[in-house]
């Protein structure tokens, strides 16, 4: 179930959608992801209406707030309140830096907001965010390919979250943080009974990974090597010395 409830005429109207969505999704029992406060307007303030909606409901775990660029604007004190609201809810969080930074501020003067949620504070809160992409060379992003690296490096950059704590457990931000927002995590990661679906990237820890920037060395589904590739190798040629 989707919704957009910052592009309803009204806020009355964005209320009313929010409840309608979760009140259909706790009939049917599916999944909630909402492009909420997607929007500059710190006044823009939907992701209470969704919280507390799917806290009422008890259906948080299968909620999802994606994008909530306003937050970027709110005051720290209503952020405060909020949040308190928004951990005992348990819904989920998606940012997807590359979008938020070129889509948003853009009717700011300077300085110019980055426009994004507030990644490391929701993460250090204990809430569960990930980072996606949602536009391949589309329209509102002509640059997307789907390569989450490159995501998740744009992401730790403009989130301040370039610590070494923070560099240690990145990738989650990209896996297991993704998995539980899709509510997969029953049937993902490296374990016995598990289906074989993974990928291989270069580097021993997330740091490495992070670092190098690489391309993935295997893709494999259900045991099966999808694609395999060799890491890059440069060849140094040796001047002639006349």
């Amino acid at each position: 179930m989707g919704g957009i409830p910052h592009f309803e005429y009204t806020r009355e109207y964005g209320v009313e959608s929010m409840r309608w969505i979760i009140d259909l999704a706790e009939k049917h029992g599916k999944l909630v992801d909402v492009h909420c406060d997607e929007i500059d307007d710190g006044a823009s303030r939907f992701l209470e209406v969704l919280a507390t909606a799917a806290l009422e409901k008890g259906i948080g775990e299968r909620v999802t707030a994606s994008h909530t660029t306003a937050m970027h604007s709110y005051n720290n004190a209503y952020c405060s309140k909020l949040f308190r609201l928004l951990k005992k809810s348990k819904i989920n969080f998606i940012a997807l830096p590359t979008e938020n930074m070129h889509l948003q501020g853009r009717f700011d003067g300077y300085p110019k907001i980055r426009g994004i949620t507030r990644v490391k504070e929701i993460k250090d809160a204990g809430m569960n965010i990930c980072f996606g992409q949602d536009s391949i060379q589309d329209p509102w992003y002509t640059l997307g390919n789907g390569k989450l690296l490159r995501v998740l490096d744009s992401g730790i950059h403009s989130c301040h979250m370039m610590g070494y704590e923070d560099l240690e457990t990145a990738l989650d931000l990209i896996t297991d943080n993704g998995a539980k927002t899709l509510n997969i995590s029953e049937n993902y990661g490296i374990e016995v009974g598990k289906p074989a679906n993974f990928i291989i990237l270069e580097g021993s820890n997330d740091v490495e990974v992070i670092q190098k920037q690489g391309d993935v060395l295997y893709s494999v589904r259900e045991g099966e090597i999808l694609i395999s590739r060799q890491p890059a190798t440069l060849n140094q040629t040796i001047p002639l010395i006349e």
